[in-house]
């Protein structure tokens, strides 16, 4: 114990004696765990973030669509038709079934309203769309039964759509032009959460059997359904049930693959879950090349140090320090060095996480424990690492030559 103390006070003078070079040896360790504090901090409150947004979307529902092979590699090409609409809404447990058509060709739809324009996706959905994906309109009103009935020529735009337009919340009522043909804009999406800048970052909504009109049977592909399941109902078993369903209708054999996805919020969950894991690894990975220029520049000077107080060395020996205590003693100043970069950079991590997450409202950044270990334990390994080389050759010097060193 008697040693420790001795070489952390020995740290703690030999940092102080040179605090400017000390500052800037440490520079690159505080970089380093900064960037790692602020990615973990930051993508802890995105996945928390993201795990709430597909709470929002309710435990009763699932959605079926069409495989895609893009999306899902060795998937069979799938279709969904009006018929499987049908069957889907009337499988028993299925309490109603929201249909949403898009299309490939109208995916970048040029809007048009004065000399202004903007791209958006066309999607035909009805009214029960904002209910349940839980969002809401800011200005005027959704799409209704009455514009499905009727194939009326409405719409409804994504916040970020009318802002290009030049319309903002005064585009209801303002007639816009979507591919040649005038739509009137009845409301306009709030568009506050994640899941809905993602899904409807620029969007035009439309009644189902207008997007039908337009695009012609032919694009039933593009036709995707949201059901909602019975209270008395368990999800997972309403998946099963709609499975064996769909596979005897589309004649698909036993050892065949399905050509229809259907998802539930637990997938949506795990999805996210295994994405923020994964850019989580592969950030820190990228922001730890940082570290690994911080922890040469500690070993350089710790090698300088070694040069500086060879003499020394040769004294202390001189008068009994064994290799383990000298050893000791400059590895405690690296381990030193590493750790006081690595508080300044867990701070700098924090407020950089902190300003990450004003700029995204939704991500609720807080202080995480884990990073601060995370901080903690990067700053002691690239201590260790990068400063044992130093140390054993501080350690195996000779007291002889170390004394006649000039």
């Amino acid at each position: 114990m008697f040693t420790l103390i001795e070489s952390l006070r020995s740290a703690a003078e030999a940092i102080v004696a040179h605090a400017l070079r000390s500052l800037l040896t440490t520079i690159g360790i505080a970089i380093g765990v900064g960037s790692i504090v602020a990615v973990i901090t930051f993508m802890a409150g995105a996945a928390e973030a993201l795990k709430a947004e597909t709470a929002r979307l309710g435990g009763n529902s699932l959605t079926v669509a069409a495989s895609d092979p893009a999306r899902r590699p060795g998937a069979r090409p799938g279709r969904l038709t009006q018929k499987d609409k049908a069957l889907v809404a009337s499988v028993d447990g299925i309490a109603s079934v929201t249909p949403s058509l898009t299309s490939a060709t109208w995916r970048h739809t040029e809007l048009r309203y004065g000399s202004a324009t903007a791209l958006a996706g066309l999607m035909g959905t009805t009214h029960a769309y904002q209910h349940l994906a839980n969002e809401f309109v800011a200005h005027g009103r959704f799409l209704s039964v009455a514009d499905d009935q009727r194939r009326r020529r409405v719409c409804v735009l994504a916040s970020r759509t009318a802002d290009q337009l030049g319309l903002g919340g005064l585009a209801v009522g303002k007639h816009v032009a979507i591919a040649g043909d005038w739509f009137r804009v009845v409301g306009v999406m709030e568009s506050t959460s994640l899941w809905m800048r993602a899904a409807l970052g620029h969007t035009a909504l439309i009644p189902y059997s207008t997007m039908r009109m337009i695009v012609g049977p032919q694009e039933d592909g593009q036709l995707q359904l949201a059901a909602t399941v019975a209270p008395n109902v368990n999800v997972e078993t309403m998946r099963t049930r709609l499975r064996d369903v769909l596979r005897r209708a589309h004649d698909i054999g036993p050892d065949d693959e399905d050509d229809f996805e259907i998802e539930i919020p637990e997938d949506l969950a795990e999805a996210a879950g295994r994405f923020t894991d994964v850019a989580t690894v592969i950030a820190v990975c990228i922001v730890s090349i940082s570290l690994l220029v911080g922890g040469i520049g500690i070993m350089n000077i710790m090698l300088v140090s070694v040069t500086e107080r060879t003499r020394e060395i040769g004294i202390l020996k001189a008068l009994g320090a064994t290799r383990k205590q000298i050893l000791l003693q400059f590895l405690t100043e690296a381990i030193a060095l590493s750790l006081f970069g690595g508080l300044v950079g867990m701070l700098l991590g924090y407020v950089a996480a902190a300003a990450l997450g004003l700029l995204l409202p939704a991500v609720n950044v807080s202080v995480s424990p884990l990073a601060a270990l995370a901080a903690i334990a990067f700053s002691s390994l690239v201590g260790i690492v990068f400063g044992i080389l130093p140390a054993s050759k501080a350690a195996e010097l000779q007291p002889i030559e170390a004394l006649r060193y000039e």
